[in-house]
């Protein structure tokens, strides 16, 4: 049992309460902004710390002690602070500054898991302990929670064996779903199409039309998971053993969703935006791009100009793989959804040959010195479109 496994165990009893997350650029001061600590939803704050909400204080803030397990910090005096007067958000503060392993910019995009010690709901949460996932391993073991999304982090209740997003899945009224998805749940793709229907958004450009229909998946998705779950788990199980592999079934649903989602969005643009492309085809050996353009024929056949365009919700230590999809383009494009990376994380991308596309909105959220060199979906459509007519 490794470490991580064992401090897993420790703190997945009965009191313990997770919030799971990836690190955005804003959490660790990547950006160098003004924010002093990780963004936590106000939802989830709430929770853990209800005496928050009866303050009157303009930003009231909660003492809690606090480590960082993963890197063997000493207790230090942490701080949950609603910043209400001015952005209406939560952050835990108080880590000691840049030193800390928390607000390290090479941190960006990493997993973090912030176990809270709560006896009750009507308490306070007087302990939390931390563990920054370093390993590609360590990120493997954390996702028996679920997909861990940029933006979407994971409460986690230990008392009530539960794991719930904290983002609302009701935003769908049961009457909204199709009869057919009452039945049989429908695949990722029936989802996506319908969202597309949805949210067709004739004449936006390309970067806001990915993220509406990401958000209306994402939520559609919820919903219907949720007319099928809840019944279930208010039936209840016979044995442990039948609810351990309900539950997994469950999870292998909601990771299938997060793994071919932006895959299939993208697919969808391209082919708006008269794009030619081959899909999931072969480039050598066995490797299989998500794109080859303007096809895996021109790419075979040596005919330039070529594109090869990789798609990873979160990019932290993945883009690595994209370096050898595709040998004959030397030249590398991988669009994500992380909220932020590191200067030397891009630096280390541009280096390799690796260009790096983000939807446009989510740029704000990138350190300032590399945001010039960043591209947007509606950019990479352009030179893809200027290359071809050339």
């Amino acid at each position: 049992m490794s470490e991580f496994q064992a401090w897993l165990l420790s703190h997945g009893e009965t009191g313990w309460h997770w919030l799971v997350k990836r690190l955005a650029a804003n959490d660790t001061h990547a950006t160098g902004s003004n924010q002093v600590g990780p963004y936590i939803p106000n939802r989830d704050a709430f929770a853990l710390f209800p005496t928050l909400l009866g303050s009157e204080d303009p930003n009231p803030k909660i003492l809690i002690e606090g480590v960082i397990d993963s890197h063997g910090t000493p207790n230090m005096e942490l701080a949950v602070t609603w910043y209400r007067a001015k952005k209406n958000e939560c952050h835990l503060t108080r880590w000691g500054g840049r030193s800390s392993p928390i607000l390290d910019p090479d941190a960006t995009g990493s997993v973090v898991v912030f176990a809270f010690r709560k006896e009750s709901e009507a308490v306070d949460a007087d302990f939390v302990a931390v563990w920054i996932c370093n390993l590609e391993e360590e990120e493997h073991l954390v996702d028996q929670v679920g997909p861990i999304e940029p933006g979407r982090p994971l409460s986690v209740s230990h008392r009530a064996s539960s794991i719930v997003s904290s983002e609302s899945p009701d935003e769908w009224e049961d009457k909204s779903i199709p009869e057919a998805w009452r039945i049989d749940f429908p695949s990722g793709e029936q989802i996506i199409s319908k969202c597309i229907h949805l949210e067709r958004m004739t004449g936006q450009e390309a970067d806001k039309r990915l993220l509406r229909r990401r958000n209306c998946e994402f939520s559609l998705f919820r919903s219907i998971e949720a007319f099928h779950v809840l019944p279930k788990l208010r039936e209840g199980f016979q044995s442990v053993d039948d609810f351990i592999s309900y539950s997994n079934s469950v999870n292998n649903r909601r990771k299938s969703r997060s793994g071919k989602s932006l895959e299939l969005h993208v697919k969808a643009i391209l082919r708006e935006e008269g794009i030619p492309f081959s899909h999931n085809e072969i480039s050598e050996d066995n490797k299989r791009p998500d794109f080859l353009i303007p096809s895996a024929k021109a790419y075979h056949e040596n005919r330039p100009p070529l594109w090869m365009l990789a798609t990873k919700t979160t990019c932290k230590d993945r883009w690595r793989q994209v370096l050898n999809e595709a040998d004959g383009i030397p030249r590398k494009h991988l669009l994500t959804l992380q909220e932020g990376i590191s200067e030397n994380q891009f630096k280390e991308m541009r280096s390799a040959g690796l260009t790096l596309i983000a939807p446009r909105p989510l740029h704000e959220r990138y350190p300032s010195s590399i945001r010039s060199q960043l591209k947007s979906v509606e950019d990479f459509i352009a030179i893809v479109r200027a290359g071809l007519q050339v």
